[in-house]
């Protein structure tokens, strides 16, 4: 029996696109495992704590601190246990104003302020995440806006070559123009751009079920 550990990052429920993204590739994970157990949690729901890494770095450097440092190290321990204990990871993250959300940053600062995950051998080195992007606009070569999303490579530069783990991608672009003003002739575009990525998503979640349970050849 494996783990995923399910991330979400969007501060929406309905309408979410990252989220619909993750639910497809979660639903062929669990499709070819159904013995295999999600782990959830919710940074657009509960976000973490703002505090929590500034006083664990101030703590690392000598400074004084309160009563939060206990709650921090708690909070930083946890996370960290969670995604070393999963055999692998879904993480849905929408683009928020060309990056990330502070709270998906928040997370990240508190995985990477682990030794045993930042300097090697990572314990998730070489383990499967999938990233289920959504981007309001347009972002792809070609486009007027080429190089303005600065979270995908953000996330490809911590979780593949920091965290070494092997990273598969689904995006849909395009995901506001039903609702923006001046986008309308962008909508069939974003649709079938939505529509390819739940298929990206859902080969993603089969064959890292397959992997994980030895039947990558099925």
């Amino acid at each position: 029996m494996t783990t995923l550990l399910r991330v979400d990052a969007s501060i929406r429920l309905d309408g979410s696109v990252s989220r619909a993204l993750a639910d497809s590739a979660e639903a062929a994970w669990k499709a070819e495992h159904p013995d295999g157990v999600v782990v959830r949690r919710d940074l657009g729901l509960h976000p973490l704590p703002a505090n929590a890494w500034p006083t664990l770095v101030a703590a690392k450097l000598g400074a004084e601190t309160d009563s939060s440092l206990a709650e921090a190290a708690a909070l930083a321990e946890e996370l960290a246990t969670e995604i070393k204990n999963a055999d692998a990871v879904l993480l849905a993250v929408p683009l928020y104003n060309y990056g990330i959300a502070q709270h998906v940053k928040t997370w990240i600062d508190l995985l990477l302020i682990d030794p045993e995950l930042v300097y090697g051998p990572s314990p998730v080195a070489g383990r499967p995440v999938i990233l289920t992007l959504a981007r309001g606009g347009g972002y792809s070569p070609g486009t007027p806006k080429h190089g303005w999303d600065h979270a995908t490579p953000y996330l490809e530069r911590v979780f593949g070559d920091v965290l070494g783990m092997n990273i598969r991608t689904a995006v849909a672009e395009l995901t506001l123009a039903p609702v923006t003003p001046g986008m309308e002739e962008l909508i069939d575009a974003s649709k079938v751009s939505e529509s390819e990525a739940h298929v990206t998503a859902e080969q993603h979640g089969a064959v890292v079920a397959r992997e994980l349970t030895g039947n990558a050849a099925a």
